[in-house]
């Protein structure tokens, strides 16, 4: 890659209705493209945000099967871009858990990777529980994808807080952050955690985020954002529905790896 490319992430406020979720994706993803965007990114849980932790079952989709998939291809192939689908549930082993699974599909809607999130949040402090592991079974493997400009890592939420899941997955040029952080967790720890990762693994990281108050009752943090390889903060949205827009520029990846290259230093 000689040429910046531009990436988006969305950042939503879902709700427990899919069809209108649905149109807010679709209305995004299309102002994305529409500034040039050739990957973009959609947030955790952006097809449901149930009143409660099991609603998501319902909405469950056997795997290359459902309209949440069709909706992500569709708009892939629609806007010839790559779509990373944040998270949607995907049926499990165990009927009373769902997978958390990113999608992730080619500009000619074809789908490219699929990665079950890995760790499952757990807190509690006073009012505040969640407990992932009671509907969602762990996903078990490392997963990238090839696009045009370089390797790109796929993660999800909560494993933003395990470093040794980025090294798995080998050099990236981008690393994707689908998220749907608490308002208490993220206010803390958020944007620290995004640009560690970024520095450490020196290439950007591309996060999309649910940022606001939700039907449920959940508050989630936002702060979508583009971090660069040196750590520094390309766009930001900090609440609300919106997207957030940068380059994934070659050069400023090169300068950095060969100006510090901590990376060729690794000794472990």
């Amino acid at each position: 890659m000689t040429q910046a490319i531009k990436v988006a992430a969305i950042q939503m406020v879902s709700t427990p209705e899919v069809a209108e979720n649905f149109a807010s994706a679709t209305r995004l993803v299309a102002a994305a493209a529409q500034q040039g965007a050739q990957l973009v990114l959609l947030p955790e849980y952006w097809p449901i945000m149930g009143r409660h932790e099991r609603d998501k079952l319902a909405h469950a989709e056997a795997d290359g099967v459902g309209p949440i998939q069709e909706c992500m291809a569709s708009l892939a192939r629609q806007h010839g871009l790559w779509l990373v689908g944040g998270t949607l549930p995907l049926k499990a082993d165990n009927p009373d858990k769902v997978l958390n699974t990113s999608l992730v599909y080619g500009p000619q809607g074809q789908r490219v990777a699929r990665y079950d999130k890995i760790h499952l949040f757990n807190f509690v402090r006073g009012e505040e529980n969640y407990d992932e592991a009671r509907t969602i079974e762990y996903g078990h493997e490392v997963q990238s994808f090839e696009a045009p400009f370089g390797r790109v890592g796929l993660s999800v939420c909560y494993d933003l807080r395990f470093p040794e899941l980025y090294r798995a997955m080998g050099e990236c040029a981008l690393i994707v952050m689908p998220a749907a952080f608490t308002y208490t967790t993220g206010r803390a720890h958020w944007e620290l955690l995004l640009r560690a990762r970024a520095i450490e693994n020196q290439c950007y990281v591309l996060a999309s985020a649910q940022g606001g108050e939700h039907v449920n009752g959940r508050r989630t943090w936002g702060h979508s954002m583009l971090v660069d390889p040196w750590g520094e903060i390309v766009s930001v949205l900090p609440e609300g529905e919106g997207l957030v827009i940068g380059d994934i520029d070659p050069h400023r990846l090169q300068y950095v790896r060969e100006s510090l290259p901590a990376l060729r230093h690794r000794k472990l």
